[in-house]
C-alpha cells in the first residue's frame, strides 16, 4: 500500500472521518450565524460526535442554520468548511513560524542582529505562507464537505460562567 492510499485510509476511518464531518458542518454553521446573529463573538470545537459553538445564540436558530449548513454542504457549497479563524491556520502559522525561526537561529555564530533580523525575514516568509497551506490543510485534511446522511440528533445548552456553550450531536448514517 502507498502512502497516498494509508493516509486517506486513515482520514476516512469511523471516528476521524465523522470528526473532519462534524468539523465542516461547525464551519458551515458559523459561516451562517455570523450573518445572522451580529455582534456575537462565536467560536466551535468538533468531535467525532458533533461540535461544541461557544457563543451567546439561541438555541432555535442554532438549530436551523446547522440544519441549513448541512443542506447547502449537500448541494455542494463546499466553501463552506472553510473559515479563515480556524484552528488549523493558528496552528499552520505557529509551526512554520517556530520552524522557521529555529533555523533562522541556527548554524554558524554570528552577531545578534544579524540572527534577528534572518529570524524576522523567516518569520515573515512562514507567515505568509501559512495562510493559502492553512486553507489547503483544511480542504483536504482538517474537514470533509461531503456530508451526505447525517443529520442533527439533538442541541444540548449549557453555561460555562457566564458564556453560553451549545453541543450539537451530529448522527452519521452508513
Amino acid at each position: 500500500m502507498n502512502l497516498t492510499r494509508l493516509l486517506t485510509s486513515i482520514w476516512n476511518a469511523g471516528p476521524l472521518r465523522n470528526t473532519r464531518r462534524n468539523h465542516a458542518i461547525e464551519h458551515a454553521t458559523i459561516h451562517l450565524l455570523s450573518r445572522r446573529v451580529s455582534d456575537t463573538r462565536l467560536a466551535g470545537r468538533s468531535t467525532h460526535r458533533g461540535f461544541y459553538i461557544y457563543g451567546n445564540v439561541p438555541t432555535e436558530v442554532l438549530e436551523q442554520t446547522t440544519r441549513e449548513a448541512i443542506e447547502r454542504l449537500q448541494r455542494g457549497e463546499h466553501e463552506l468548511a472553510i473559515h479563515p479563524h480556524c484552528g488549523t491556520n493558528l496552528v499552520t502559522a505557529s509551526m512554520l513560524a517556530g520552524m522557521a525561526t529555529a533555523f533562522a537561529l541556527a548554524g554558524k555564530r554570528r552577531r545578534w542582529w544579524d540572527k534577528l533580523l534572518s529570524a524576522l525575514v523567516a518569520t515573515t516568509v512562514a507567515l505568509a505562507a501559512s495562510q493559502p497551506l492553512g486553507y489547503w490543510l483544511q480542504e483536504h485534511v482538517t474537514t470533509e464537505a461531503t456530508v451526505s446522511q447525517v443529520d442533527v440528533a439533538h442541541i444540548r445548552r449549557f453555561q460555562v460562567g457566564n458564556m453560553t456553550v451549545h453541543f450539537v450531536r451530529i448522527v452519521h448514517s452508513a
